[in-house]
């Protein structure tokens, strides 16, 4: 993969992980995207809507279409905000907590089996790199350097 650009790298790698958790949550009838927010939802005091978008990473529109969906699965409820009352919060039912423990579960198998095969050096360097690009990104030190 060294021939590679880091884009393509970074971009095949994410597919895979990503195909890989999709196919296990079909065994159960759910979505990566569903786990990441059942896991990204607080399981006790629940979490405001208008903060579950940037915790992901999501745009409103996206995340409002999986939250449609987890409502109707039953995974989740929306209740008002009592701190702000034109907010809701996200809540777990039952089911939710259920379902976000088997997601929790398939997270920590995933980063075990990496730890146990990646020495904790070249993964210092894994997070090393990724915060770097990731400030850069942000920064907009990628484009706009040369402004």
């Amino acid at each position: 993969m060294k021939d590679k650009t880091l884009d393509y790298a970074l971009r095949t790698t994410w597919l895979t992980v990503q195909k890989m958790y999709n196919e296990e949550a079909a065994k159960f009838d759910s979505t990566m995207a569903t786990g990441f927010t059942l896991l990204s939802i607080d399981p006790e005091k629940g979490t405001p809507s208008t903060a579950l978008g940037p915790k992901m990473g999501m745009e409103a529109t996206s995340l409002s279409r999986i939250l449609k969906a987890m409502e109707e699965r039953g995974l989740i409820e929306r209740q008002p905000n009592p701190e702000d009352g034109r907010g809701v919060l996200i809540h777990l039912t039952d089911f939710g907590k259920e379902k976000r423990d088997y997601s929790r579960e398939k997270v920590l198998t995933f980063n075990n089996a990496i730890r146990n095969n990646i020495s904790e050096e070249k993964l210092d360097h894994f997070y090393e790199v990724a915060e770097l690009i990731n400030d850069m990104i942000t920064n907009k030190r990628i484009y706009e350097q040369n402004k």
